[in-house]
């Protein structure tokens, strides 16, 4: 049934209810279980739109020349340059190899791990609230489904096959459920598409952490061969 013949047989089921706004008189029409589902669609709608800007604000301060600028100094073992290009800066990668280069001489592996999950962490925000709503806004749908199901029955014992009672409550079932799935799928393809940036995010973070692990163990083993070298 589609939604045309949703909002008509909701019609006929509540006909004394006319806002003369349509999206009203379908809500009203939906039920008590519509007011839960209402606040799950606000907050969902909050979220997603909370996501596309972190995110696009996030795209923008990739600094990919820095970085690469940062591992040539490494490279050429001129750490101080390295740490002042990544110092303070908006890149999370960056800020992720500064922890690193402040903790060589100590544990450098254990804080390049702990800044990746802070970034981590950043950019996994609300992404729980995401997965619930998917989860939830179905199940409200299905209750309303229930309560008008019952509705409906009620309508039948106290009225007999009155058509007008018994799709009041078909009606406020078929209106809730719809709803209900309607924000689950909204819902779940954001949910999915920032899943894999976070994802990817980890992929690019770990990335950076073994480059500069690599390097400082072969800056390492370069200052010691020139080391022994000289005391030779």
């Amino acid at each position: 049934m589609n939604m045309q013949g949703i909002t008509l047989l909701a019609a006929s089921a509540h006909p004394t209810i006319n806002t003369g706004n349509a999206a009203l008189d379908l809500f009203l029409k939906g039920g008590p279980v519509m007011y839960p589902i209402a606040l799950v669609s606000l907050i969902a709608g909050t979220v997603i739109l909370e996501r596309v800007f972190w995110w696009l604000r996030e795209g923008s301060r990739k600094r990919t020349a820095t970085l690469n600028r940062v591992y040539d100094a490494v490279q050429e073992g001129d750490l101080e340059q390295a740490n002042s290009l990544s110092e303070d800066s908006s890149d999370p990668r960056l800020r992720v190899v500064w922890q690193g280069l402040n903790h060589q001489h100590d544990s450098m592996q254990g804080a390049l791990q702990l800044a990746a999950a802070v970034e981590i962490q950043r950019a996994s925000r609300f992404l729980t609230v995401m997965d619930t709503i998917v989860t939830l806004a179905p199940l409200l749908g299905l209750l309303g489904t229930v309560t008008g199901i019952m509705r409906a029955f009620n309508a039948v014992s106290e009225s007999g096959l009155d058509p007008g009672a018994v799709s009041s409550g078909i009606g406020e079932a078929l209106i809730a459920t719809a709803f209900g799935l309607g924000i689950a799928m909204v819902t779940l393809i954001p949910f999915n598409y920032y899943t894999s940036k976070v994802q990817f995010l980890a992929f690019e973070l770990e990335t950076a952490a073994t480059n500069l692990e690599v390097m400082m163990r072969a800056l390492s083993e370069k200052r010691k061969a020139v080391s022994e070298g000289a005391l030779a």
